[in-house]
């Protein structure tokens, strides 16, 4: 019952999506090594319609469009797989963790669909060794092999439906890489953590950057966080991104109480 109302309101979309990947037909002459023996390989079984995933593995270097002209490339695909992946963690956290609250879920969920966690599971899969690409592989970057698996995890859905998709998900992923004894009280991003917990005490905060204009030959930004209109802290590093976290760290510990004890963390 739950997997049919998870499904039902994609199934008109779907229907379209599939008729229009039953009408492109790829060239034998473009490299691809994708064959059934590989999907089954990688996912168990034998797939239904093997050219969901070859547009699955089609890189957008190959500059492939349909008859209407839209083009056919992975990223679609891999925008679906993105939220579907999502919404399977999301409910396998909130089924195995029924004490934990919605802060501490959030911080789980974040590092099991994490970019980097992503990319490390596609490049063990090796994914990208099944792409279609105009392009040498080796120019891709790292992000390509999280980006395959994600448009993998929507070639599943499409092909086989979501309670198969949930099933490669559980094997691939949560059975060789969640460990939930490691994941509960983790801090995976400072920032959001500072965030939640301010917005939770509606306290006002800013993070203020600006180029570092120091003596060393790589530019960096220094970024001071404020809090309640006071300078919570100070960081320096070589993106603005990354002085954000190591200022939202400090800032935490210099709460660290008072996170702990608001949000239910520990580090």
């Amino acid at each position: 019952m739950e997997d049919t109302m998870l499904v039902s309101p994609l199934k008109s979309s779907n229907k379209t999506i599939l008729s229009l990947i039953d009408k492109i037909s790829f060239s034998k002459t473009t490299e691809s090594n994708l064959s059934t023996k590989d999907i089954k390989k990688l996912t168990g079984y034998k797939p239904k319609n093997l050219k969901i995933y070859e547009v699955a593995f089609t890189h957008k270097s190959e500059n492939r469009t349909d008859v209407n002209g839209e083009k056919i490339n992975y990223e679609r695909m891999e925008f679906l797989g993105d939220a579907l992946f999502d919404a399977a963690i999301t409910a396998y956290l909130y089924h195995n963790l029924p004490n934990s609250k919605e802060g501490e879920l959030t911080q789980m969920r974040s590092k099991i669909v994490s970019r980097k966690h992503l990319n490390e599971i596609g490049k063990d899969l090796k994914l990208v060794h099944f792409a279609k690409s105009s392009h040498s592989k080796r120019k891709f970057s790292y992000n390509a092999h999280g980006d395959f698996f994600e448009a993998l995890v929507a070639a599943i859905f499409l092909d086989r439906g979501y309670n198969t998709m949930n099933k490669f998900i559980q094997k691939k992923v949560i059975d060789k890489y969640v460990d939930l004894n490691q994941l509960i009280g983790k801090i995976v991003s400072y920032k959001s953590i500072f965030i939640e917990w301010c917005q939770k005490n509606q306290m006002p905060y800013n993070y203020k950057s600006y180029e570092d204009e120091g003596k060393d030959n790589i530019k960096h930004f220094a970024v001071k966080l404020y809090v309640d209109n006071k300078v919570a802290a100070k960081a320096r590093a070589t993106s603005k991104k990354k002085a954000e976290e190591i200022a939202s760290r400090r800032a935490y510990y210099k709460f660290q109480e008072k996170f702990e004890h608001d949000l239910n963390i520990s580090h």
